[in-house]
């Protein structure tokens, strides 16, 4: 479980990438402490021991969900 630190995210080049296996995901909306997130969950592949169990959460705060927006707008040219 993570929130991403926008304090040190950089680009980086990698040699090697694969596409993963899209699996089952979803999503959570909640208010704390005064502030709004958003928590994506992604869980495991359907052959995995324990399907159901939440593999990766990833949270987003305002500030990081216009980061992540503006990011991807630009890597996939999106006016």
């Amino acid at each position: 479980m993570a929130q991403i630190n926008l304090k040190n995210i950089k680009k980086i080049e990698k040699n090697r990438n694969t596409i993963h296996d899209k699996v089952y995901t979803t999503y959570t909306v909640f208010n704390a402490d005064g502030d709004r997130y958003v928590q994506i969950d992604t869980y495991g592949k359907i052959d995995r021991e324990n399907p159901e169990k939440i593999s990766q959460s990833i949270q987003f705060d305002k500030q990081t969900a216009e980061f992540i927006v503006e990011l991807l707008k630009k890597e996939f040219d999106i006016k």
